[in-house]
């Protein structure tokens, strides 16, 4: 009935029927024009002259937008300039958005793009991340963490290694691409239906490019195909392009990127290099570690500040460093701005402090488990190199639990048995941890409004700042009010988010969606029934403290004996007296913040953390990698809805292993991206799926923090659970050398790399 329970998701009969509606299923209108946009064909560069005389000739095209015929000077930067809407002069990545047409079809507008006649001054583009550390080329400052004294630490070492990897980026490929339709409103204003994970945001952006204030301007996002953060600022320039030209010529427009163009367009997870000095006793534990951690960022800002902090954040992971500096660098390149992805920066700074286990416990020939978890958080050694202490971490228990039930010493031996019997197949095994702080380290985002309305037949509609984009979110929060209120989730529906509903949302990203809209829906509940309930007392003779709403039916004492209500009749009866059946609600995340002049705080309300078993053969003379078994054990506390959890862990996992196995960005020399579409960038498949897939919640683990109902987040941290794969895969290539040897391996472990691995540890054994 409600809050607890494995419901469906709220639109799976229509998802898998094909009913459900997104943004380029809404039927056309009479004169509808669509959007297409002309590109950069260098990656670095002065734009010298750009003739779109042909562009303006071609069939079908009503308009044509070049910088100078913009309004205002519009850079659409989310948080710091630097994103120019269409280029003026200086070109800046290849695929840079230079004109933009509109036409009678999409086919016509792409056609003429192709026409434009654009002359360029060409330089040589930067695109290596080292060079940029070299020049300190970077769009932000660099940022430090540091706590205790590392240097003294690492020199008075017993043992002390250093090394660096090169972790890749990755592309969002949501299924369904940028989109937004724009419809022109009669007071100047306009409505956007967008593909958006960031609402808020692009109304203030559309609102700033038109001239208009924002309550003119108003975003509706019914659902998603797809978001991981790649709608989070990158759903604004489609949306800024839409609305210019509805507002030009009063009819509806739609601007929909093909998907080469959306690879071309729009940010990835970013690139990073990463380096170590670690030292360590004779048991392993850590007594010292430098880490620099360099994200390549693209060619602005974007959200690049908050992701490599956030890199920096979770540099840890589960692990206690009690001399410790942590390094975050900005690079740029003539690349496209790198944005936000899910686990946000995350997922690299954790890679890499896994990857300093690995090496420490190659080095002194131990179980990579007993050095993970000697050095776990734990009593007295439980403060983050940001100063928050460690209070909700289940590592432990999840390590010690996972180990056991998928018994990894025991298939330990058994797979150095094997591949002592195989010189070909080798297998490797590794469990990795994940600890993911839980709130936006921006301190301002993380909070939510709802508003809800209780209907005279006992039917609730409810509208919250969250947006849909198959996590189901919408049936979270509506299983919240079902059981707050004591009704059959039937009864409570979820509209689409919009601005003029609630106003000033906060991006549905990290991992917060659940935790502040579920909040903020369960305080405007709340509110509803305390007005019932002080109804009941003050009309119905109702005892104070016996109104109970369960079941569908709300029950109290009285003078005459006890009384039930069921919703219906409730609702009828309440509204007929004139009580408000119409509330708000709002939500903000309580005790946390961080300085980043100090570099300390707490950032985080709470952490999110499982754990991971991969067990993976390799083919060492092709380099062809597969996970033959994963066992997953995570913490979600009391979970709202157990199969949306373990569906979101699951999709999770897979996206990760796409990341760190076979999702690989390529450029050329000339910053050109070769992997521009699904022939040369590849996505995990039903063949990529673990051979044996198990997953489970941690039981009986209530969150110690006031979230809703006790639930942890799950959006995010289970991406990470997949470097447990990385990580079997890089012992199964040490497995072949006779003794404990740790394997250079850079992400994604390719057939490339993991063969080039093979090779080398060959050459050298």
């Amino acid at each position: 009935m409600s809050a607890g329970n494995s419901e469906p998701h709220d639109a799976a009969r229509e998802h898998v029927t094909g009913r459900a509606v997104y943004v380029d299923d809404r039927l056309a209108t009479q004169g509808e024009l669509h959007v297409a946009i002309g590109l950069s064909s260098i990656a670095c560069g002065e734009l010298r002259s750009l003739d779109l005389d042909a562009v303006r000739a071609a069939p079908g095209v009503v308009d044509v937008l070049c910088a100078d015929d913009l309004p205002h000077a519009i850079d659409i930067g989310p948080v710091f300039p630097g994103d120019p809407l269409l280029v003026d002069r200086h070109v800046v990545h290849f695929g840079q958005a230079l004109f933009a047409v509109a036409a009678s079809s999409h086919a016509a507008a792409r056609r003429a793009v192709q026409l434009a006649k654009v002359d360029y001054k060409e330089s040589t583009p930067k695109l290596d991340i080292a060079e940029a550390i070299d020049e300190e080329n970077f769009v932000r400052p660099p940022h430090r963490m540091a706590r205790g004294d590392a240097d003294a630490a690492l020199a008075s070492a017993p043992h002390r290694l250093s090394g660096e990897m090169s972790i890749g980026g990755q592309e969002h490929f949501y299924l369904e691409g940028q989109v937004t339709r724009a419809e022109p409103l009669e007071d100047g204003g306009v409505m956007l239906h967008s593909s958006n994970q960031n609402p808020t945001e692009t109304q203030h952006l559309v609102a700033e490019a038109l001239g208009v204030p924002m309550h003119l301007v108003h975003v509706e996002v019914r659902r998603m195909g797809g978001g991981f953060g790649g709608k989070e600022t990158q759903a604004t320039a489609p949306a800024v392009l839409a609305a210019l030209f509805a507002r030009r010529h009063s009819k509806v427009v739609s601007c929909r990127y093909s998907r080469r163009d959306d690879l071309l367009l729009t940010g990835k997870r970013h690139p990073f290099l990463a380096r170590y000095d670690v030292g360590f006793d004779d048991d392993g534990r850590i007594l010292g570690i430098r880490h620099l951690l360099a994200g390549q960022c693209g060619h602005s800002p974007d959200l690049s500040d908050a992701i490599v902090d956030r890199a920096m954040f979770h540099a840890d992971n589960a692990y206690y460093l009690p001399d410790v500096v942590i390094d975050g660098l900005r690079c740029r390149s003539n690349t496209v701005s790198n944005t936000a992805f899910r686990g946000f920066g995350g997922p690299q700074g954790m890679l890499a402090m896994e990857t300093v286990i690995d090496a420490v416990a190659a080095h002194l020939g131990k179980d990579p488990l007993d050095i993970r978890q000697l050095n776990l958080y734990g009593p007295g050694r439980d403060v983050t190199p940001y100063y928050q202490q460690v209070t909700t971490s289940s590592v432990p228990v999840l390590l010690d639990t996972l180990a056991r039930t998928a018994q990894y010493r025991e298939r330990r031996d058994a797979i150095r048995r094997a591949n002592a019997a195989n010189p070909i197949v080798k297998r490797g095994i590794a469990l990795t941890p994940v600890k993911f702080g839980i709130s936006f380290t921006v301190s301002h985002l993380n909070q939510a409004g709802a508003l809800l309305h209780l209907y005279s037949d006992g039917s609730v509609l409810l509208n919250h700042g969250g947006t849909e984009m198959g996590q189901g979110l919408y049936q979270k929060v509506r299983q919240i009010v079902a059981l707050e209120l004591g009704m059959a989730v039937e009864r409570v529906a979820v509209s689409a988010t919009r601005t003029d509903k609630v106003p000033n949302t906060s991006p549905t990203a990290a991992s917060s969606g659940s935790d502040l809209n579920g909040m903020a829906a369960l305080h405007a509940a709340r509110e509803i029934r305390l007005r019932l309930t002080e109804w009941l007392q003050s009309t119905q003779d109702a005892e104070t403290g016996s109104v109970e709403f369960v079941d569908d039916t709300v029950s109290y004492l009285s003078p005459a004996g006890p009384q039930t209500m069921h919703w219906p009749e409730l609702a009828r009866a309440a509204y007929l007296a004139r009580v408000p059946l119409s509330a708000t609600g709002f939500y903000a995340t309580p005790d946390i913040g961080y300085d980043r002049a100090t570099a300390r705080g707490r950032p985080f309300y709470y952490y999110a953390c499982g754990a991971a078993v991969a067990e993976v053969a390799i083919d060492t003379l092709t380099g062809e990698t597969r996970v033959l078994r994963t066992d997953i054990l995570h913490d979600v506390g009391r979970s709202i809805n157990p199969a949306l959890d373990l569906g979101q862990i699951e999709g999770g996992y897979m996206q990760g292993l796409g990341w760190l196995t076979h999702e690989e960005l390529v450029w050329d020399d000339t910053g050109r991206l070769l992997t521009d579409g699904p022939a040369t960038y590849k996505i995990p498949a039903i063949g990529n799926m673990p051979i044996d897939f198990r997953v489970s919640l941690l039981a009986d683990s209530p969150n110690d923090e006031a979230t809703v109902f006790h639930s942890k987040a799950v959006g995010e941290p289970p991406l990470m659970l997949a470097i447990s794969a990385f990580a079997a895969i890089r012992d199964a290539i040490s497995s072949l050398a006779d003794t404990p040897v740790f394997v250079k391996l850079d992400a994604p472990a390719t057939p490339e790399r993991v063969l080039l691995a093979c090779d080398e540890l060959r050459a050298r054994a």
